[in-house]
Parts: C-alpha cells; structure tokens; sequence
C-alpha cells in the first residue's frame, strides 16, 4: 500500500491510501450525493477545493465522459472511503491526487462542526506527514483566490445554436457547468457563453434577449466584472443567475453575501417555495449564500436553514436560484426555471446597438 496523509487545520494528520499521486492544497469540503461522481468532479465550482464524498464507494458504473460538466476534473484533490479503480485511474490521468482508506465519516462531522477547513495532501512514494504539513502552510483561503474565474472561464466568446428561433442568451462564464448550456439550447435559445470578465462593449454589441449569470467557485465578491454588468443592465433587459450568480446579482443590487459554515452540497437539499408552498428535491454546490437580498425579494428558501434559494423582483425582471435548476447530477424538479426565465424575454426589449 503506498502512502497518502491529509493534514487538517490544527494541524492533525489523517493517514490513507494513495490511489493517484501528487500533492497539493485547497478547502475540504464534502458531498453527500450517493451518484453523479463524474458530475461532481467536473464541475467547475469545486476549483480550488478538495472534495471528499460522504457515500462510501465512489466509481460502482465506471467513468463515461458524456456525463462530464466540463473538460477536465476540478477539485485539487478527491477524498472517498474507496475508491474503484476506473476513477483511479482517471484521476491519475487526470494529475489529480486521490486518496482513500480512511473514515470519512469522521472527516464529515469535523467539517459539519467546524466547517470548511484548509488542508494538504500528499499521496505516493516516499510522501510522509511533514509534507502534508507543508502543503497546508501554502494553502489560501477561498476569498484570497483573487482572479478564480480566470482558471474556470472560456477564454474568448462562444456561442451555440445560433439559428435558434428563442432568445438570444449572454451567458456570463463564471464558472459555468454544460448542463446549464444543454438546457437552454434544449429550449431552442441562442446561447453566447463569455468570459468572467466581459465588458458593457461586447454586451451591446450582442444585443442580447437576456443576460445570464451562471454558476461559479469561490467568494462571489471577487467577480467584479459580472457585477457591474448587472448594475449597467438591471431593468433594461431580463437577468437570471445560478448559484454564484444570485450571489453576484443580490451583492450588486444592494444585498449582500456571507460565507456558510459548511455550505450545502449534495442532490438532496428540500426547498420550498414561499408562494405555493411546494417542496422541491435539488442539487446544489455551495459555500456563500445570500444574507441580504437587497433590492430583491426572497421567493424560496432552504428547508432546513431557511437560507434563500430564490430570488425575484418583477419590477426588474430578475429571477435567479441558489441551487442548480439544470441538475446533472440529481432531481429534475426545477427544470421549469428555464423556461421561466426565457419567459421574462417576452415583449421585453434588447440592449441597443447603436
């Protein structure tokens, strides 16, 4: 058995089994989705972040690469009870380290009661506790990644279905998971996905129906560029955001956000609406969540920490979610938000090009 330790804040030291080498550093954090896997480590808001899944054996139906939110696996590092071998073998590919062969259990309830934390990890041959030690005296706070978007962002405009017949969508790339894609062209709308740090210039010479903040890592404050879109924009063209988009457009429009203990991710978060009183299943990944909705109304919240998960102003034409709507992984529930914002377009008028 080769080598693997993950060192904790305080620095205590969990020993392991290595399963693809490297070192490296980020935030623990966990998951408790039983499925989804390639979903989970593709997903663009895991950047910076070592993820440990809650489920005890990660990898049971193999790796397919058409399940994939994005190129590449984003997690710094994957921690699981058991890891099987075609996820193995993937992360190693992948340059990812991986480790497993330790309670996870205990991992969880010490971030449920502490929260996430920083942490090393070392995995492979000769590696021992002072390097995970050394790996975790490198390792930044989440607020301190400056310029995270620019690691999980399109480098330059792409636009996707562009004989559509529905809306023309700006979608701002945060940090953006495919499905959030999918789900629009699936509704037969033009889809421009951008750069974190597009300016007023290449909105208006979109022209665009709608402008789409999309999901993200890290601390939402750190996406200025997004954020003074949405100042230019709020009430002159319909705006949507997910996940670290509310964030972003609650942060701009007189609100304000605030990091969680340990955020919430998983496929089972319970939301209700506040209107109808409906209960929804979602899937959401996230360690910020809105404290003040500003000049925004708070439509839906979490069942279990009443945090909000929606919020709407109909005098600006707004709508966003906190969880994801598309899923991939998890319930498909909300999946009517697409149609819902793509709705708002509706004898609304489009930016000028003049």
């Amino acid at each position: 058995m080769t080598d693997a330790y993950v060192a904790l804040e305080g620095e205590r030291v969990v020993s392991a089994r290595a399963r693809a080498p490297g070192r490296t550093r980020g935030e623990l954090v966990f998951t408790t989705a039983y499925t989804g896997y390639e979903e989970s480590l593709t997903d663009p808001s895991y950047e910076e972040q070592v993820l440990t899944f809650s489920y005890p054996l990660i990898g049971n139906y193999g790796v397919r690469s058409e399940r994939f939110e994005s190129d590449r696996v984003h997690p710094r590092a994957v921690v699981a009870r058991e890891l099987t071998d075609d996820v193995a073998s993937w992360l190693t590919e992948e340059d990812i380290p991986a480790v497993d062969h330790l309670d996870t259990r205990e991992l969880v309830i010490g971030i449920r009661e502490e929260g996430a934390m920083q942490c090393g990890v070392v995995a492979g041959d000769d590696v021992t506790p002072d390097d995970a030690l050394e790996e975790l005296a490198q390792c930044e706070a989440m607020s301190d990644h400056t310029d995270i978007g620019a690691q999980v962002s399109v480098d330059s405009p792409v636009t996707y279905n562009r004989d559509g017949e529905g809306p023309s969508v700006a979608l701002i790339d945060c940090g953006a998971k495919d499905s959030i894609v999918t789900s629009l062209i699936d509704r037969d709308a033009t889809v421009h996905v951008l750069p974190y740090d597009t300016t007023e210039a290449t909105i208006e010479e979109l022209s665009p129906d709608l402008l789409f903040v999309s999901n993200g890592p890290g601390d939402p404050k750190n996406f200025d560029a997004a954020g003074d879109l949405v100042e230019t924009y709020a009430g002159e063209i319909p705006l949507a955001g997910i996940c670290l988009g509310q964030q972003v457009i609650a942060d701009t429009l007189g609100g304000d956000t605030e990091k969680m203990t340990f955020g919430h991710r998983g496929v089972n978060q319970p939301v209700r609406d506040l209107q109808t009183g409906q209960v929804v299943m979602t899937t959401q990944n996230h360690g910020y969540t809105v404290s003040d909705p500003g000049e925004l109304d708070v439509t839906q919240i979490n069942v279990n920490d009443d945090t909000p998960e929606g919020l709407d102003s109909d005098d600006l034409d707004i709508k966003t979610r906190q969880y994801h709507p598309e899923a991939n992984p998890g319930p498909h529930d909300t999946l009517d938000f697409f149609d819902d914002v793509l709705g708002m377009v509706d004898s609304k008028p489009t930016v000028s090009a003049d």
